[in-house]
């Protein structure tokens, strides 16, 4: 277990006071973070249905998941064997029985088949097939919308999370500046996220590292105009920009970080929208304390942007932590216009204050901890553009 058994007790604890909040007898998890969360259960089995059933007057949850898994279970979870259940192979992709079949059969053996039952509707993991089924198994149950419910519990991180967010910060360090030592002209993209790849999972020789959420984001050239391009065989040219967002993953906690370089002589508007984004992400980070809004980080972004003729119309960042594939956000809190949570410590963000014009654009983030009187960034690396020379 990554966690000692007091602390996945008391995660519980906060879970069941919101579920009592909101009027929910049993809680369908399927979001494979919310599952880690609770149970330390971790394996690469979310491409099949899995879940955790946690049941506000028992003591444990129960784990659901594919036969071959239930041994995964046993070794990454606090749970005892019998809240452990499998279901056979035969509810794996069959078009005539379904693994919330199985789950509603469950349900309505252990009495539980007439009560309040939140599921996470919003979610990469459930489908509309699993709540249909859900329901035509649970003929006499409430169903409720629990999208979230555990994401907003983690929000707060305790110092065993900050703890391995901090070495997740240290990989990502190395990964960038691996990344970056090796982007030239003429080098192909695939192999910059070739060494990206190997230095995030190798670490350090004290620790290794785990597989990050998102794979290494790389544009390069006009393609730096927007963030969520990878990586192609090309080979960079003189005069290419190339931005780099990757993270570090520790026990599925992340630190991601963006840096972009520059091969040869910058245009002068790329000297200017770098300056740009690097005076705004500074001033973020001056004023960033416990007890404000979110949406004013946003707010003296936006003013300090303004004053060079910039508008960036998407959010500046978003809560981030323990995750899996495809995504290292908690899909909570928003830094952005509107969004009045307040910061308080040891809530843990993703500050990425990039910007994208039509044919080139620039970005910089830190990974960041809200602390006592105002933040930490996880990492340590110049934000300014990174120039190569052209050889």
């Amino acid at each position: 277990m990554s966690f000692s058994t007091i602390e996945y007790k008391e995660r519980i604890r906060k879970t069941k006071e919101r579920m009592i909040q909101k009027g929910i007898d049993v809680l369908l998890i399927t979001d494979p973070a919310n599952i880690n969360y609770l149970s330390g259960y971790d394996g690469w089995s979310f491409y099949v249905h899995q879940m955790l059933v946690l049941i506000v007057d028992e003591d444990q949850p129960m784990w659901i998941g594919r036969e071959m898994d239930a041994n995964a279970a046993k070794v990454t979870t606090w749970l005892y064997r019998d809240n452990i259940i499998p279901y056979p192979d035969e509810y794996v992709q069959s078009e005539s029985k379904h693994p919330m079949d199985f789950v509603a059969s469950i349900l309505r053996e252990i009495g539980h088949d007439n009560r309040s039952i939140g599921v996470e509707m919003e979610n990469y993991y459930f489908s509309a097939k699993c709540y249909e089924q859900l329901k035509k198994g649970l003929v006499n149950a409430t169903f409720t919308d629990a999208t979230l419910l555990v994401n907003w519990v983690r929000l707060i991180k305790s110092d065993a999370e900050i703890a391995y967010m901090k070495k997740a910060a240290i990989i990502v360090e190395k990964a960038m500046q691996a990344g970056i030592e090796l982007i030239q002209e003429g080098i192909r993209e695939c192999d910059v996220a070739a060494k990206i790849f190997y230095t995030q999972i190798t670490g350090t020789e004290e620790f290794g590292g785990d597989y990050p959420s998102i794979v290494p984001l790389l544009p390069s050239g006009e393609k730096t105009s927007t963030p969520h391009l990878t990586w192609t065989d090309d080979r960079y040219k003189d005069g290419d920009a190339v931005i780099l967002e990757l993270a570090g993953c520790y026990k599925r906690y992340h630190s991601p970080l963006a840096r972009t370089v520059q091969i040869g002589k910058p245009k002068p508007e790329m000297e200017t929208l770098s300056k740009v984004a690097v005076e705004g992400i500074n001033a973020c980070l001056e004023m960033i304390r416990p007890g404000i809004a979110c949406e004013e980080i946003e707010e003296t972004w936006r003013k300090t942007i303004e004053k060079s003729g910039f508008v960036k119309e998407s959010r500046l960042g978003y809560a981030m932590g323990l995750n899996y594939p495809p995504d290292w956000g908690e899909h909570t809190v928003s830094i952005r216009k509107g969004d009045k949570t307040i910061l308080q410590p040891n809530m843990t963000f993703h500050l990425i204050p990039g910007l994208w014009l039509d044919h080139y654009g620039f970005e910089v983030s830190e990974s960041i901890r809200i602390t006592e009187n105002g933040c930490e960034t996880f990492a340590n690396l110049p934000r300014n553009l990174t120039l190569k020379e052209f050889v």
